[in-house]
């Protein structure tokens, strides 16, 4: 936590019986998991919990006060059996009604009585619309009719015992909790687990920080404009009266911060490296790409070669990020940015995720090429390839024969190395990790690199995850691109269902080509499933074909080609079609199963269609009910602006989605608003930056929190 540990064992500092619900329900054994295990919300009238957002099964933890309740006995299923009761108390978290059921625990109704406002932790489920907690436990609060802490599964004795209060051996050992529950305005609602409550944290949080001498601030300044370190600690777990929000800004700015750190450091090793310097030359293989072409780039284009045209003009190796829509014409800036290279002698890599898409982008670039009438040799390198063909690409690569080496993760092995590598090319940077790009990089010295993608990046990712990149971005469309229409088709209704195989039909008489989407390649609703199916019913007499990620290499080329040719009508797929698969026949495509995919990777997919002389339309089927999926489905088909998607993506997805496994940091964000605390996250980029300046060595430190494994991401030189 920002430079500073805690590896005090649990049970050396809190009562045994917390210490061992923590280990048991939690698999805390020291005292930096709990440290880190931060309040989910805060209640101060109302539960803190939005129940909208709960999936079924989910536990739960909300504040509520009971409206009424009920105790009946129930029926005998034979004359020895004991007496059954079920006791029902509703209650409102302030804007939702909760059923509260609890079983042969008819105390339940001398302890929350009308009024009675109480703390409540069990499993969420639904039944007919209504919101349910099944024998949840629960803690009255302050000055509720009671004070006690009922864990729904209180023995019959305790039950019937002559108090008539249900209260537990445990009893006495809570005046703790009592106490806090008392003095906290604001309420701390915890992640809870099985076996363990939000309040018993509290208690472990609560003796923690009595047991912990003031903490010493790890930065060398206080941020502006924010509380200190240990204030931060203390307040975010025992909010004052003035609340948490001075101490959730605190720490939300540590993690921004420490993330910075690592980025700043990239940056500051990058400005230590000496790159070969390729100016643009007059006349030169860019002028004559650009001559050649029969149409003009658009002013976007032009505007982001310019940027890339004088890193490259740069003794300092380029690092920069183009973003854009899919058909943007990133390729082609960075065909123009190869041409810069080789035209000061060099050679270029080109890395992409697939062979599928390396293999394109090979005859793409080869084509564009020759048609321009240049003189550029183009070679590709893949996994799948005889022996005898890697070692002809290794050989062109190695005597400086080859211009452009395109390949896949192959290009990343040791036999692979270059005669004068100038530029590396990524493309579909999400596909790649950092120490991935810097694998390539390295192969030749020191080369300029420039990294790609379709999925359009919110500026705060951008500032965090590639915030050692400079960030070019493509916003317009060429000249002939189409737009592609969006239509949510539900499962009940039946006049679009039926009329999305007539569409297909009339794209595909028109001449066009189709995808069916897939989320998965077997079982009911996979790609076999579907393509068997439409075979035999609703597709029926056209030429359909299947692609997905288990065929082999030569198999998905074939695919392919037979789809691009023709000779397949209907292609369906999974989400292999995602990245660079260019048909411009391609006019429509049926997602199905589309709430099992997320924004930005929808608009990646229906990017596939449209890419020809005709628009594209796209058809978003669902069979899910769920308010918020169809809330999410119509956003994504009401509009085609994949910056406007991205942020809508990052406010339905946890911050760790958006990273991606692939980028150190995944598991580091735990209150960062990627969406929210944009000023917080550009504060911290500024100050790492000057720590970096000042003292490196502290901004490693912080920086190793990121990933306490591996720092290669420190030494890449």
């Amino acid at each position: 936590m920002l430079g500073w540990r805690d590896q005090r064992p649990l049970k050396e500092i809190l009562p045994a019986r917390l210490s061992r619900g923590l280990k048991r329900s939690l698999g805390y054994e020291t005292a930096d998991q709990l440290w880190a295990h931060l309040p989910r919300a805060y209640s101060v009238s109302g539960s803190a919990v939005n129940l909208d957002e709960v999936e079924a099964g989910e536990i739960v933890t909300c504040v509520a006060q009971v409206i009424t309740v009920k105790t009946q006995q129930l029926r005998r299923r034979s004359a020895k059996e004991r007496p059954r009761f079920l006791s029902k108390v509703l209650v409102t978290d302030g804007t939702s009604h909760i059923e509260v059921t609890f079983f042969n625990s008819p105390w339940v109704a001398e302890r929350l009585l009308p009024g009675t406002r109480a703390m409540f932790s069990g499993k969420l489920s639904f039944f007919r619309g209504q919101v349910q907690l099944q024998h949840p436990k629960f803690i009255e609060l302050p000055g509720a009719a009671g004070a006690g802490d009922g864990d729904g599964t209180v023995a019959a004795t305790d039950a019937t015992s002559s108090s008539g209060t249900g209260k537990n051996k445990d009893e006495d050992a809570d005046a703790e909790i009592r106490r806090l529950l008392a003095q906290q305005r604001h309420l701390p609602v915890y992640p809870v687990k099985q076996g363990i409550t939000s309040w018993r944290i509290l208690q472990a949080a609560d003796c923690l920080l009595r047991a912990t001498e003031p903490l010493d601030e790890p930065l060398d300044r206080v941020p502006e404009g924010l509380i200190g370190f240990d204030a931060a600690v203390r307040g975010v777990h025992l909010p004052g009266p003035e609340g948490p929000e001075a101490a959730v800004r605190r720490l939300k700015y540590n993690e921004a911060f420490t993330l910075a750190c690592v980025t700043a450091l990239r940056r500051d090793d990058n400005r230590r490296l000496h790159a070969v310097r390729c100016a643009p030359r007059p006349d030169g293989l860019v002028d004559r790409l650009l001559a050649g072409l029969g149409f003009e780039l658009t002013a976007g284009q032009l505007e982001v070669l310019g940027e890339i045209s004088a890193d490259l003009d740069s003794t300092e190796p380029m690092s920069r990020l183009l973003q854009g829509e899919v058909g943007s014409g990133k390729t082609l800036v960075a065909l123009a940015a190869m041409l810069q290279v080789i035209d000061n002698g060099h050679q270029c890599a080109f890395l992409a995720p697939t062979e599928v898409l390396a293999a394109q982008h090979a005859r793409s670039l080869a084509s564009t090429l020759e048609r321009a009438g240049l003189d550029v040799t183009v070679r590709l390198l893949t996994g799948s390839m005889s022996v005898a063909e890697k070692r002809a690409a290794l050989l062109a690569a190695v005597t400086g024969e080859a211009d452009i080496v395109v390949g896949t993760h192959a290009l990343l092995q040791d036999t692979v190395e270059f005669f004068r590598l100038g530029l590396a090319v990524v493309d579909e940077q999400h596909r790649f990790g950092v120490e991935q790009r810097d694998r390539l990089r390295l192969k030749g010295g020191h080369p300029h690199l420039l990294v790609m993608t379709a999925t359009p990046i919110p500026r705060t990712i951008a500032m965090t995850v590639f915030g050692d990149l400079e960030v070019s971005t493509l916003r317009e469309l060429p000249y002939g691109r189409r737009d592609v229409k969006s239509f949510l088709v539900r499962r009940d209704q039946a006049n679009w269902v039926a009329r999305v195989p007539g569409r297909i039909r009339e794209e595909v008489a028109a001449g066009g080509r189709a995808y069916v989407v897939c989320p998965r390649i077997e079982k009911e609703g996979g790609v076999e499933d579907v393509a068997t199916k439409l075979k035999h019913g609703a597709l029926s007499g056209l030429r359909i074909g299947v692609l997905h990620g288990r065929m082999r290499p030569e198999e998905k080329e074939r695919v392919m080609a037979d789809f691009a040719a023709g000779r397949v009508q209907v292609l369906v797929s999974t989400t292999v079609i995602e990245v660079g698969v260019d048909v411009p026949e391609a006019t429509v495509m049926l997602i199905r199963g589309a709430e099992h995919f997320g924004v930005s990777q929808i608009h990646q997919l229906r990017g596939r269609v449209g890419r020809g002389a005709r628009p594209g339309v796209c058809f978003l089927y669902t069979e899910s009910e769920q308010p918020r999926v169809l809330q999410r489905l119509a956003a994504v088909a009401d509009t085609d602006d994949g910056f406007a998607l991205a942020e809508l993506d990052l406010e339905l997805r946890q911050e760790g989605d958006i990273l991606g496994a692939s980028q150190s940091g995944r598991n580091s964000l735990r209150l960062l608003d990627m969406k929210a605390d944009r000023d917080l996250i550009e504060l911290a980029r500024a100050e790492a930056d000057a720590l970096v300046a000042r003292d490196r060595g502290l901004a490693e430190s912080f920086a190793a929190e990121i990933n306490p494994d591996s720092q290669d991401y420190i030494e890449k030189s």
